[in-house]
């Protein structure tokens, strides 16, 4: 074989390796890609719900005190009545009691002396069973115009009831009237309106 011969030979073969050499390197890279180790771990399933805060009275859309049996009143008048008050909410709350919508006419609101107390037993329109609170049981002792411009929202609202959220909770408020016997001649023919309002707000 001559020199230039096998010069070609040589360099034919050199460039020949080159794509041998990049298939086995190919065929390693290929090899490695499916040789990995791998491990995975999920929680799934997860949600959110909201608690709730929930409050009823019993008095099916019904006045306390109307025509029917705070009307004609002369001094010295008095009246009482009870509504049960329950909380059905999932949430630790506090809730307050405070007036809404008050009138009057003939200033007869300060004249009318309001006793509210809080206890268990009895249901609307009845105190029938009533109880006191053991202890805390007095919300409230003064006129009917001082509780309509005192307690007025919830931030300065009247009570010490926190219901828990564990269950269904029931609080009985006693609310009883008394025309003042001192009432002036002024007040003759006077009207006094009043909304009893209880909100409660978690905790």
């Amino acid at each position: 074989m001559s020199t230039t011969r096998a010069i070609r030979t040589s360099r034919i073969i050199k460039w020949a390796a080159i794509p041998a050499a990049l298939l086995l390197s190919g065929a390693t890279i290929a090899q490695a890609s499916y040789s990995a180790f791998s491990a995975t771990t999920s929680n799934t399933g997860n949600s959110w719900t909201a608690g709730t805060v929930a409050l009823a009275d019993d008095d099916s859309s019904t006045a306390l005190f109307t025509t029917a049996n705070a009307s004609n009143l002369k001094p010295g008048s008095t009246g009482v009545k009870c509504i049960a008050v329950s909380s059905s909410g999932t949430l630790p709350a506090a809730v307050k009691l405070y007036g809404t919508n008050a009138a009057t006419t003939n200033a007869l609101s300060s004249s009318i002396n309001l006793s509210i107390v809080q206890g268990t037993g009895g249901g609307f329109g009845s105190c029938s069973g009533f109880a006191p609170l053991a202890s805390g049981s007095s919300l409230f002792s003064g006129t009917l115009a001082n509780f309509a411009t005192t307690y007025t929202g919830y931030s300065n609202g009247l009570g010490n009831w926190a219901p828990t959220g564990a269950a269904t909770e029931t609080r009985t408020y006693q609310i009883t009237y008394t025309v003042d016997a001192a009432a002036p001649n002024t007040t003759q023919g006077g009207t006094a309106a009043l909304g009893f309002t209880w909100e409660s707000q978690n905790s």
